[in-house]
């Protein structure tokens, strides 16, 4: 393409974000933020996730493996493919995790006896441990966002709900 033609085109395209009248101008300017303030949230509650789990019991734990905790759940035999299934991954994905998880004790592992082929996974003592400092820390995070917002919180949580729908309907790893 012509550099030339290709300048008047960006140049084409800057103007007319300019003339956007003043509630479109609004608009773009709360979807800027508005993104913003999602990848920022997302990156943060990363950050500080990670950062939180170093400081403490769960040291020599990953974020990833604190999730794979989660997935298996306190109560009951899970088994891989049902875990693989909820995290989005393969079985061989999270075979990987769960052969560091074994080995740190925070999982246990065993073969169904009727289908030698099925894994059955479920936490230790110390697994349990683990989820309920990771589920107190996304409690506490909770709570701490709806200190103060009253009549907020219903279009807070359903603007949450449109943006799971959106990711559901649009990018869902289970169909």
């Amino acid at each position: 393409m012509n550099t030339k033609i290709f300048d008047n085109q960006i140049k084409n395209e800057v103007n007319f974000d300019y003339a956007l009248r003043g509630s479109e101008r609004l608009e773009t300017n709360i979807r800027t933020v508005l993104n913003e303030l999602l990848i920022g949230t997302f990156n943060q509650i990363l950050d500080v996730e990670q950062n939180e789990i170093k400081k403490g019991p769960l040291n020599n734990l990953s974020i990833s493996e604190l999730h794979a905790i989660e997935a298996i759940g306190m109560y009951q035999e899970r088994t891989m493919s049902q875990v693989a299934a909820d995290l989005g991954i393969t079985v061989g994905a999270l075979t990987s995790f769960i052969n560091n998880l074994v080995k740190k004790e925070y999982v246990s592992r065993q073969r169904d006896e009727a289908d030698r082929r099925i894994v059955r996974i479920s936490l230790t003592r110390r697994g349990k441990l683990a989820y309920r400092i990771h589920e107190k820390f996304h409690l506490d995070m909770v709570k701490h966002m709806l200190l103060g917002l009253g009549e907020q919180e219903n279009i807070l949580i359903g603007s949450l709900q449109k943006l799971t729908e959106f990711f559901d309907s649009k990018y869902s790893f289970n169909p």
